[in-house]
């Protein structure tokens, strides 16, 4: 009798147990913040990802967010010297007309891509930011169009921009008004999605949102504007934060307050956007919150390295090769960004491209895919464009050349497996 109630007991408290590790490991996935936002999400830069989530794919009115849209853009034009910093913008009435922050252009006006990128970046200028759209697309309008079109080629699902500036299109006069439908909105996960391709793909963006302070016109009188950052989590700004240097704030009535916040320490940049702050203050408080977490409870580690054999996935199967296998090996390094004292949680899967490994194979050949793959509890969330492969993953890739087997060779193979799995099948039935 006490034997049966002492197995009972013991039963009892491992399941107590696993339950409770298993409540603490889905925790890990989200963690009940409480930010006082709208939506907020959370991400490591290098892959994209999603280490926190609130509403993350509502679409909701960005504000000046938009710019960095516009920042992509007009350094994605200089990039393949379409502009030059140093080209003279002539500025319109349109540009001139606009309101909020700004650095009172007037029709006429001449002023480089520099200077008004610069005043975009760093203080959000409304009217420089019109300037440069209406450089790169002719009118606003069709800068708008082209905005639209790189959302939906970076994979911005929740994202449809009226204006360049984020500028409520209400409050601009109507003859300069973008001839653009619909509502100008934003998902937290987007505004994410293109901080991270602005982050990767255009680095130079941190050479302004690193100022933080510039002078507009400066050494010209009457006209200087002294430009304070309104990102104020730059040092050595009020809300200063160790390792941040970017990116956009934004605030209009119906957006809040809001921001698209990157830092960097070590080896790990994040990137946190919070929106629909109730004043400016909770904007720099919450974001810090979500960024202090993401330090300190993640970490990267780096658990492959290019170039180098994988241990019980050295060799990849051919078909129809001289060889029935080729050596292969991560094309590069395997970073992934775990929960701390979770390292040791991730395995590794590979699936392979049998349509790549059909001979011949090249030398470098992507042949397949490495994935690291966390051991129960919740899949890891990754934003919505990266692709399934790349996520934890890695490409693997050959390290020979291998050529095509003969007919002959390819004959007596078939012939040869074909013995052996009859054999196997004998040895099978044997056993049983």
């Amino acid at each position: 009798m006490w034997g049966r109630r002492l197995a009972a007991w013991t039963l009892s408290l491992c399941l107590f147990l696993l339950l409770i590790n298993g409540t603490a490991g889905a925790a890990h996935a989200q963690v009940p913040l409480k930010l006082n936002v709208k939506s907020a999400i959370l991400v490591d830069a290098h892959s994209g990802k999603i280490l926190y989530s609130l509403n993350a794919s509502q679409a909701l009115p960005p504000a000046s967010m938009t710019k960095m849209m516009t920042e992509y853009l007009v350094l994605e034009a200089v990039q393949q010297g379409k502009i030059s910093w140093d080209q003279k913008v002539k500025i319109s009435e349109a540009a001139a007309s606009l309101e909020g922050s700004q650095v009172w252009l007037y029709p006429g006006e001449e002023r480089t891509v520099k200077e008004l990128f610069t005043a975009m970046a760093v203080y959000s200028a409304n009217d420089a930011t019109v300037a440069l759209a209406e450089l790169l697309g002719g009118n606003e309008t069709e800068f708008v169009h082209m905005m639209n079109e790189k959302a939906k080629a970076m994979g911005m699902k929740n994202t449809h921009f009226v204006t360049s500036s984020g500028y409520p299109p209400e409050d601009m006069r109507p003859e300069f008004r973008p001839q653009i439908d619909g509502e100008h909105v934003m998902s937290a996960e987007d505004a994410a999605i293109l901080a991270r391709e602005l982050i990767l793909k255009q680095p130079k963006i941190f050479e302004f949102t690193t100022i933080p302070e510039a002078v507009f016109r400066q050494g010209e009188g009457k006209g200087e504007i002294r430009m304070q950052n309104w990102n104020w989590l730059i040092k050595p700004l009020i809300y200063a934060y160790e390792g941040a240097d970017g990116l956009k704030t934004g605030n209009t009535e119906a957006a809040g307050f809001c921001i698209t916040a990157t830092a960097k320490r070590g080896e790990m940049r994040l990137i946190a956007v919070v929106m629909g702050a109730k004043t400016i203050k909770d904007r720099f408080t919450e974001v810090r919150k979500l960024l202090d977490w993401g330090f300190n409870h993640f970490t990267v580690k780096t658990v492959l390295k290019g170039k180098e054999p994988v241990e019980g996935f050295e060799r990849a199967p051919l078909v129809k090769g001289k060889k029935r296998e080729v050596e292969v090996v991560p094309q590069q390094n395997l970073s992934i960004v775990v929960p701390k004292g979770e390292e040791a949680a991730y395995k590794p899967e590979v699936v392979w491209d049998q349509k790549a490994l059909t001979a011949p194979v090249e030398k470098q050949r992507v042949v397949g895919w490495l994935k690291l793959v966390r051991e129960g509890g919740q899949p890891d969330a990754f934003l919505s464009n990266i692709p399934p492969q790349e996520q934890n993953g890695v490409a693997m890739i050959a390290q020979e050349d291998v050529k095509k087997a003969g007919f002959i060779r390819l004959f007596f193979r078939s012939i040869m497996d074909m013995v052996v799995g009859v054999f196997k099948g004998i040895a099978g039935d044997t056993s049983a």
